[in-house]
């Protein structure tokens, strides 16, 4: 099948592999223009645009997609069907319909739940055991196109959202590959848009910690607000970034503590009261400045003591 592939993260590059392994005719690559990264602001090629120059493929970084020599070159490459994942655009109708068999996207939820830009983050940080990967035909909505296949997978009580990504970026490269393979006898299905959820960009100010939730609720930000915007508080008037965190439910522990306030620190163990009288352990932490480290070497450098607050007014 002659394919236009669209995308730009690390987690488009399982596709695109997977459509050259299995012999498909990529006539083309879009990716988003190259960006500054880094110390130094060094201009990096995207994960998609690597592989596509290691692939030999031509690639096309349109800064205006809506410009009508974008489109003009984009129908010019005659392909049967344009595929794409995680491009960052949402492209207009021309684009949608330049192709006999039009688009079709890997998207990372089990729509119609988590429609939008950051559907494994949310599906985490909204407390979910499951999500997957869809592929739809693409239509002018937001993720609101017909269901082709779908694949479901657990989410791992720690996993977070990195790791969640990788994992699901496999899952659909294979349910692409399916997908394709069996196009003509794929019938699509219109969603439900009655039990549609969304999955908005995410704010910096989305990972401040709000104390007065329960335990479970925080743990499930911090590993759902990675890599942005991270879970933050403060610690003594300087920003502190939790990295990785537990629900804390030891029977024979009696600590009291106000939300936000640390409750514990015996054997180097960070442990934190938040709402509904829930204590959240506290394993990886990274204060403003200074490198990640574990609790252990958090309390025996800056030595917190029972009581202390964590976070101001907001957090």
């Amino acid at each position: 099948m002659r394919i236009v592939f669209m995308g730009t993260p690390q987690a488009a590059v399982p596709s695109l592999s997977k459509l050259i392994e299995a012999g498909h005719d990529v006539v083309a690559i879009y990716a988003q223009p190259d960006r500054p990264s880094g110390r130094g602001n060094k201009i990096a090629f995207s994960p998609v645009k690597q592989l596509a120059i290691e692939s030999g493929l031509p690639v096309f970084q349109p800064v205006k997609i809506k410009a009508a020599e974008t489109l003009e070159t984009f129908r010019s490459h005659e392909a049967d069907l344009a595929v794409v994942v995680a491009y960052g655009r949402i492209l207009p109708d021309e684009y949608l319909s330049a192709y006999q068999h039009g688009a079709i996207n890997v998207h990372f939820s089990l729509l119609p739940k988590y429609r939008g830009a950051a559907p494994v983050n949310w599906a985490i940080v909204n407390g979910e055991s499951e999500t997957g990967v869809t592929t739809m035909k693409m239509d002018s909505g937001l993720d609101t196109g017909d269901i082709l296949l779908q694949s479901s997978t657990p989410i791992g009580p720690e996993e977070n959202a990195i790791e969640l990504m990788s994992r699901l970026s496999f899952v659909g490269a294979d349910l692409l590959d399916e997908t394709l393979r069996t196009l003509d006898a794929v019938v699509p299905r219109p969603q439900d848009n009655s039990l549609a959820t969304f999955a908005p960009i995410m704010r910096k100010e989305d990972g401040r910690v709000d104390w007065s939730m329960s335990a479970k609720e925080i743990s499930d930000r911090v590993r759902g607000f990675q890599p942005f915007p991270t879970t933050f508080t403060t610690f003594r008037g300087h920003r502190l970034t939790i990295w990785k965190a537990v629900p804390w439910e030891n029977e024979e522990f009696e600590g009291v503590a106000k939300p936000g306030c640390i409750a514990a620190t015996n054997g180097g163990e960070l442990i934190v009261g938040c709402g509904h009288g829930t204590f959240v352990r506290v394993l990886e932490i990274q204060l403003e400045g200074k490198k990640r480290i574990g609790a252990r070497d958090f309390v025996n450098g800056m030595r917190p003591v029972v009581e202390e607050k964590l976070g101001d007014d907001r957090g």
